[in-house]
């Protein structure tokens, strides 16, 4: 069998580049597997330079849809076997992001199944947490300008709260500014960053948040753990992670569903 046609896990990266290790990272985690030869198959496409800016398209300062260039990439990734993708990317599952990008996908003939992070993870906070009403989000601007979270999550009964004006400002400089914010300095994140993320958790605790959500995928790269200060913390792509292997191989799940 040739590699192009052998099935496996799709992972469309480079939103931004460190999301997609991290998922690649998380999916070896939750499963079960004590060789090498036991491990999925794994593709991990990264083309950040292909795919426009997500927070500038959904706040209107462009008008280039990067839902676009995610089609192709996620046809390019089926077309090299992937029959499971996933995208870590909370603010790319926005509808006008992402119905471009999986109608370019379905139109291509792809049979496999896209694994949408934001509903994966409705369901694992349903499921795991079924007492969390209120779902404090650390989001992206973008996240919070398509209401991406409260799409998914009102359906099963949950709230989301949101930072104020000045906080989610401060958190979208802690994601994007090029002089300290995590895309620019990933590995390891600067302290200014890593102390105002800690902060903004501060802030949806007070507003009384039954769990906490790291809402953009480079958030876990500065706050870890799965409790802050005594609030259950979410990592959607942790969810993602094993949502994928269990979709991909069930028998393969190593953590908790």
């Amino acid at each position: 069998m040739g590699m192009t046609s052998a099935k496996c896990i799709g992972v469309l990266g480079g939103l931004g580049p460190y999301a997609g290790l991290d998922l690649v990272h998380k999916i070896f985690d939750c499963t079960n597997a004590k060789t090498d030869q036991e491990h999925l198959p794994v593709l991990l496409y990264s083309f950040p330079n292909d795919i426009p800016p997500r927070v500038e398209f959904l706040l209107g300062k462009t008008a280039i849809n990067p839902g676009y260039a995610m089609g192709e990439l996620l046809v390019r990734l089926a077309e090299a076997g992937a029959s499971v993708i996933g995208m870590p990317c909370n603010t790319a599952h926005s509808a006008p992001i992402l119905d471009v990008a999986l109608d370019i996908l379905h139109k291509s003939g792809f049979q496999g199944q896209f694994v949408h992070m934001i509903t994966e993870t409705a369901k694992y906070i349903q499921a795991v947490y079924p007492s969390v009403k209120n779902v404090g989000v650390l989001c992206t601007q973008g996240a919070y300008h398509s209401k991406v979270f409260d799409m998914h999550f009102n359906k099963l009964g949950l709230n989301v709260l949101y930072l104020d004006d000045d906080g989610r400002s401060h958190l979208q400089n802690d994601i994007s500014n090029s002089v300290y914010g995590i895309k620019a300095f990933s590995s390891p994140v600067t302290n200014i960053v890593k102390n105002d993320v800690e902060l903004q958790a501060i802030h949806l605790a007070e507003r009384k948040a039954d769990l906490i959500l790291m809402g953009c995928t480079e958030i876990p790269l500065a706050l870890s753990g799965t409790d802050f200060q005594g609030i259950p913390l979410l990592d959607p792509t942790k969810v993602l992670a094993e949502s994928l292997v269990r979709a991909f191989n069930p028998a393969k799940l190593k953590c908790n569903p």
